[in-house]
C-alpha cells in the first residue's frame, strides 16, 4: 500500500469516526487534489483557533479554488459551522475532510469530478 494510499484510509476511517456522512470515493478525489501537502503534518490538518490560517482557506480554497462569490461573513460562517462539525476537541481535522465538508456544503463536489 502507498502513503497516498494510506493517508486516504486513514482520512476514511476518520471520517466514519466522526460520522461525517463523506463518500469514500470523493475523500479519495480530494486528498489527490491535495498533492504532496498531506505528507507534511503541519499542512494535513487546519487548526480552527488560527484566524489567518481560516482566513487562508477562505481566500485560497473557498474562492480560489471553488470560485465562491458570498461576502466573507457567509464563508467564514461555514468555515465555522465545519470546525464544529469535526469537533471542537478534536485535534485531527484533517485538510482533506476539511475540504470536502465545504466542498459538499457549497455543492461544488464537481471541482472534483
Amino acid at each position: 500500500m502507498s502513503k497516498r494510499d494510506e493517508k486516504i484510509a486513514l482520512y476514511q476511517k476518520a471520517a466514519k469516526d466522526l460520522k461525517l456522512g463523506l463518500e469514500d470515493a470523493f475523500i479519495q478525489k480530494v486528498t489527490v487534489g491535495l498533492g504532496p501537502s498531506i505528507y507534511n503534518k503541519d499542512a494535513e490538518t487546519v487548526s480552527c483557533s488560527d484566524a489567518s490560517e481560516l482566513a487562508r482557506v477562505r481566500e485560497n480554497f473557498l474562492k480560489k479554488k471553488l470560485g465562491l462569490t458570498q461576502d466573507d461573513k457567509k464563508l467564514d460562517a461555514a468555515i465555522k459551522e465545519v470546525c464544529e462539525k469535526m469537533g471542537s476537541s478534536n485535534r485531527n481535522k484533517y485538510r482533506a475532510l476539511f475540504y470536502a465538508l465545504l466542498a459538499k456544503k457549497f455543492g461544488k463536489e464537481s471541482v472534483y469530478a
